[in-house]
């Protein structure tokens, strides 16, 4: 899976990198088909946010965190891709196992 971070008020420095990449390891390892990662990481005064985005079978999927620190921010980012990963991955499991009604015709009925 590839990982592409970017920055906005802040500059990447390798740790931050190594902290993106050892959270959204284990997402990687559940969900195979994902290819790209988009991060994105603001500054603002109090305040660090990080938001993730990536295409799931055909879907965009996206979520925010923020928090005081970066490294919590991080963490609560990748365990909100997590969930909702596995919401998308259960509306596909269910879409898939679901049942075909066949309905029965009047016009049976009136021919006997």
């Amino acid at each position: 899976m590839k990982i592409l971070i970017s920055g906005h008020h802040v500059e990447i420095t390798e740790g931050i990198k190594q902290s993106i990449e050892n959270k959204f390891a284990k997402i990687s390892k559940h969900y195979p088909s994902i290819l790209t990662l988009n991060s994105t990481i603001t500054v603002e005064p109090h305040q660090q946010k990080v938001e993730v985005t990536t295409n799931y079978e055909g879907l965009k999927v996206s979520v925010k965190a923020s928090d005081k620190k970066l490294y919590a921010a991080i963490a609560k980012a990748a365990k909100k891709l997590q969930i909702a990963l596995s919401r998308r991955k259960g509306v596909l499991t269910a879409k898939f196992n679901e049942k075909f009604v066949v309905e029965q015709s009047d016009r049976f009925q009136l021919m006997s």
